[in-house]
Protein backbone atom coordinates (compact mmCIF):
# COMPACT_ATOMS: atom_id res chain seq x y z
CA UNK A 1 0.00 0.00 0.00
CA UNK A 2 1.22 3.37 -0.64
CA UNK A 3 2.11 5.34 1.79
CA UNK A 4 -0.28 7.93 1.32
CA UNK A 5 -2.82 5.71 1.29
CA UNK A 6 -1.59 4.57 5.14
CA UNK A 7 -1.53 8.06 6.29
CA UNK A 8 -4.91 9.30 4.68
CA UNK A 9 -6.12 5.35 6.96
CA UNK A 10 -5.08 6.99 9.54
CA UNK A 11 -6.58 10.36 9.93
CA UNK A 12 -9.86 8.41 9.07
CA UNK A 13 -8.86 6.17 12.32
CA UNK A 14 -8.14 9.02 14.31
CA UNK A 15 -11.49 10.54 12.92
CA UNK A 16 -14.36 7.66 13.48
CA UNK A 17 -12.34 6.98 17.33
CA UNK A 18 -14.33 7.04 20.66
CA UNK A 19 -14.53 10.05 22.06
CA UNK A 20 -13.46 10.72 25.91
CA UNK A 21 -16.25 10.69 27.95
CA UNK A 22 -16.78 14.43 28.83
CA UNK A 23 -14.28 16.05 25.99
CA UNK A 24 -14.43 16.75 22.39
CA UNK A 25 -10.89 17.15 21.51
CA UNK A 26 -9.56 13.56 23.70
CA UNK A 27 -10.37 10.07 21.99
CA UNK A 28 -9.84 6.61 22.73
CA UNK A 29 -8.44 3.67 20.07
CA UNK A 30 -7.08 0.42 20.59
CA UNK A 31 -3.16 1.42 21.09
CA UNK A 32 -1.51 -1.87 19.63
CA UNK A 33 -3.26 -1.66 16.38
CA UNK A 34 -2.46 2.28 16.21
CA UNK A 35 1.21 1.41 16.79
CA UNK A 36 1.40 -1.62 14.33
CA UNK A 37 -0.07 0.88 11.72
CA UNK A 38 2.63 3.26 12.40
CA UNK A 39 5.10 0.37 12.35
CA UNK A 40 4.34 -0.30 8.65
CA UNK A 41 3.94 3.26 7.38
CA UNK A 42 8.03 3.10 9.43
CA UNK A 43 8.79 0.17 7.07
CA UNK A 44 7.34 1.32 3.81
CA UNK A 45 8.60 4.48 4.14
CA UNK A 46 12.44 4.03 3.54
CA UNK A 47 11.98 2.30 0.46
CA UNK A 48 9.41 4.61 -0.83
CA UNK A 49 11.83 7.67 -0.07
CA UNK A 50 14.66 6.03 -1.94
CA UNK A 51 12.44 5.38 -4.82
CA UNK A 52 12.04 9.51 -4.18
CA UNK A 53 15.10 10.02 -3.37
CA UNK A 54 16.52 8.41 -6.71
CA UNK A 55 13.71 10.15 -8.88
CA UNK A 56 14.70 13.35 -7.20
CA UNK A 57 18.21 12.70 -8.04
CA UNK A 58 17.72 11.55 -11.54
CA UNK A 59 15.75 14.70 -12.36
CA UNK A 60 18.70 16.97 -11.04
CA UNK A 61 21.05 14.91 -13.40
CA UNK A 62 18.64 15.60 -16.53
CA UNK A 63 17.82 19.16 -15.19
CA UNK A 64 22.02 19.84 -15.10
CA UNK A 65 22.14 17.83 -18.02
CA UNK A 66 19.59 20.36 -19.75
CA UNK A 67 20.82 23.78 -18.34
CA UNK A 68 24.95 22.23 -19.52
CA UNK A 69 23.21 21.82 -23.30
CA UNK A 70 21.07 25.25 -23.06
CA UNK A 71 24.12 26.88 -21.60
CA UNK A 72 26.34 25.29 -24.60
CA UNK A 73 23.95 26.34 -27.12
CA UNK A 74 23.75 29.78 -25.80
CA UNK A 75 27.51 29.63 -26.09
CA UNK A 76 27.20 28.55 -29.88
CA UNK A 77 24.60 31.21 -30.54
CA UNK A 78 26.82 33.93 -28.86
CA UNK A 79 29.63 32.91 -31.13
CA UNK A 80 27.63 32.53 -33.72
CA UNK A 81 27.02 36.32 -33.48
CA UNK A 82 30.00 37.68 -32.74
CA UNK A 83 30.95 35.93 -36.22
CA UNK A 84 28.32 37.32 -38.13
CA UNK A 85 28.35 40.53 -36.35
CA UNK A 86 32.18 40.65 -37.19
CA UNK A 87 31.19 39.10 -40.61
CA UNK A 88 28.75 42.20 -41.11
CA UNK A 89 30.84 44.84 -39.75
CA UNK A 90 33.74 43.78 -42.00
CA UNK A 91 31.49 43.39 -45.55
CA UNK A 92 29.85 47.16 -44.62
CA UNK A 93 33.65 48.53 -44.20
CA UNK A 94 34.52 46.82 -47.29
CA UNK A 95 31.10 48.63 -49.27
CA UNK A 96 32.25 51.80 -47.81
CA UNK A 97 35.74 51.44 -48.67
CA UNK A 98 35.03 50.38 -51.89
CA UNK A 99 32.49 53.07 -52.32
CA UNK A 100 34.77 55.64 -51.15
CA UNK A 101 37.63 54.03 -54.00
CA UNK A 102 34.34 53.89 -56.84
CA UNK A 103 33.99 57.89 -56.03
CA UNK A 104 37.85 58.65 -55.90
CA UNK A 105 38.53 57.12 -59.16
CA UNK A 106 35.40 58.84 -60.89
CA UNK A 107 37.02 61.98 -59.55
CA UNK A 108 40.05 61.39 -61.05
CA UNK A 109 38.52 60.10 -64.18
CA UNK A 110 36.80 63.12 -64.43
CA UNK A 111 39.78 65.55 -63.61
CA UNK A 112 41.93 64.18 -66.12
CA UNK A 113 39.20 64.29 -68.56
CA UNK A 114 38.94 67.78 -68.16
CA UNK A 115 42.63 68.02 -68.74
CA UNK A 116 42.81 65.87 -71.60
CA UNK A 117 40.25 68.02 -73.31
CA UNK A 118 42.00 71.42 -72.22
CA UNK A 119 45.17 69.82 -73.81
CA UNK A 120 43.44 69.10 -76.91
CA UNK A 121 41.49 72.34 -77.22
CA UNK A 122 44.90 74.10 -76.58
CA UNK A 123 46.38 71.93 -79.26
CA UNK A 124 43.85 72.72 -82.22
CA UNK A 125 43.97 76.06 -81.18
CA UNK A 126 47.83 76.12 -81.82
CA UNK A 127 47.09 74.02 -85.31
CA UNK A 128 43.94 76.47 -86.26
CA UNK A 129 46.37 79.47 -85.59
CA UNK A 130 49.15 77.45 -87.57
CA UNK A 131 46.44 77.32 -90.63
CA UNK A 132 45.36 80.29 -90.09
CA UNK A 133 48.51 82.00 -90.76
CA UNK A 134 49.76 79.64 -93.42
CA UNK A 135 46.31 80.09 -95.46
CA UNK A 136 47.02 83.70 -94.81
CA UNK A 137 50.41 83.29 -96.55
CA UNK A 138 49.48 80.92 -99.14
CA UNK A 139 46.86 83.50 -100.01
CA UNK A 140 49.11 86.08 -100.08
CA UNK A 141 51.54 83.87 -102.32
CA UNK A 142 48.86 83.44 -104.70
CA UNK A 143 47.60 87.14 -104.70
CA UNK A 144 50.73 88.20 -105.11
CA UNK A 145 51.11 85.32 -108.11
CA UNK A 146 48.18 86.71 -109.84
CA UNK A 147 49.26 89.87 -109.42
CA UNK A 148 52.43 89.77 -111.20
CA UNK A 149 50.76 87.33 -113.90
CA UNK A 150 48.34 90.77 -114.35
CA UNK A 151 51.25 93.13 -115.15
CA UNK A 152 53.22 90.55 -117.15
CA UNK A 153 56.23 90.25 -115.25
CA UNK A 154 55.96 87.09 -114.81
CA UNK A 155 56.71 85.88 -118.02
CA UNK A 156 60.47 84.48 -119.46
CA UNK A 157 62.30 87.59 -119.18
CA UNK A 158 62.49 87.43 -115.53
CA UNK A 159 62.86 83.70 -115.63
CA UNK A 160 66.61 83.48 -113.78
CA UNK A 161 65.71 86.19 -110.65
CA UNK A 162 64.00 84.80 -107.84
CA UNK A 163 60.65 85.11 -107.05
CA UNK A 164 60.26 87.90 -104.24
CA UNK A 165 58.35 86.02 -101.42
Amino acid sequence: MDPLDRIDELIELVQDARSVPMSRTNFMFDRGEMIERLEELRAELPSELRKAAAVLDERDRIVDAGRREADRIVSEGESEHSRLVSVNEITVSAEHEGARIIAEARTEAQRLREEVDDYVDTALANFEQFLTRALASIERGRDKMHALREIGTFQGEDAERPLPF
